[in-house]
């Protein structure tokens, strides 16, 4: 496995039509928004996606989702006891040997970290990854659209052969909106867990396809849309600039009152200088 060369910056643009994002549990499943009405997508979801992405393109995640478990474990703790490097190092009681097995095996711990930390275990491992992933807001604030929806039959049989109540349901979309993901990969951090610039060409690779692969009911095949990706390279292991100076390069605007395709967005690319950009058509 190669070096993780210079620090690197990036940015995503998604579209949403008709789509649930992100649902939020707490509020029965609505979009996730901010209390300025603006949409978001967590961190968590993000990365969710970057692991399926990943995962679907033939390398091993430690953080699988249960229906696309591959390796028959039913738990982290699990996965984590079927690997013989990490178990030695658990007996040895070697943190750095567990965490070093851990982040060689899996290309999501060497790329957002990871805590091991299970009740049967002796020792406690934290890793922590290069790769950082803001949650992601819309530019303009959302309207989310809410309608009644009814099962056709019930799920359990009813008193007397009336309909039970789940029979009975809310579905939740956002009629249409931009959202801007950030993120960043940090130079110090990869050297710790070895993720180098081959992991750095198949993240971006994943956010290029992010949504491939990812249709769902609250999420239909060609509701949600990765236009654009912006990829900053700097010329040097820490960086020339800041990321809040980078990120702050894209500056995206609605051109009309009520924007509906990514037209009627105007974007916008600063530069600073000695750093370019490269922009990836998304999928």
């Amino acid at each position: 496995m190669g070096e993780f060369t210079n620090k690197i910056d990036f940015e995503v643009l998604v579209m949403v039509k008709n789509a649930n994002p992100n649902g939020d549990p707490l509020n029965g499943n609505r979009p996730r928004e901010t209390y300025d009405g603006f949409g978001e997508i967590s961190d968590v979801c993000i990365k969710r996606k970057i692991r399926n992405r990943l995962q679907d393109m033939g390398e091993n995640i430690f953080v699988q989702s249960d229906e696309r478990a591959v390796d028959g474990a039913k738990s982290l703790a699990e996965r984590a006891k079927n690997n013989a490097a990490m178990q030695k190092a658990l007996k040895d009681k070697d943190k750095d040997a567990y965490a070093k097995a851990a982040c060689e095996t899996w290309i999501d711990v060497r790329s957002f970290g990871q805590v091991f930390a299970f009740k049967d275990d002796s020792v406690s491992v934290g890793v922590r990854g290069p790769v950082s992933i803001h949650s992601a807001f819309s530019v303009c604030p959302i309207s989310i659209d809410s309608m009644q929806i009814t099962k056709s039959v019930n799920s359990e049989t009813g008193k007397e052969g009336k309909k039970s109540s789940d029979t009975m349901g809310m579905k939740h979309k956002v009629y249409s909106a931009l959202y801007v993901v950030k993120g960043s990969i940090n130079h110090q951090l990869a050297q710790k867990t070895g993720f180098c610039d081959e992991d750095a060409d198949k993240l971006k690779e994943a956010l290029r396809t992010l949504f491939v692969n990812d249709a769902s009911s609250a999420r239909p095949d060609g509701s949600m849309e990765v236009c654009k990706v912006y990829w900053w390279k700097h010329n040097c292991p820490m960086g020339q600039y800041s990321s809040a100076k980078v990120h702050k390069l894209l500056l995206v605007e609605a051109k009309a009152d009520d924007p509906k395709e990514f037209e009627d967005y105007e974007v916008t690319l600063h530069s600073l200088p000695g750093l370019d950009v490269e922009i990836i058509e998304g999928i």
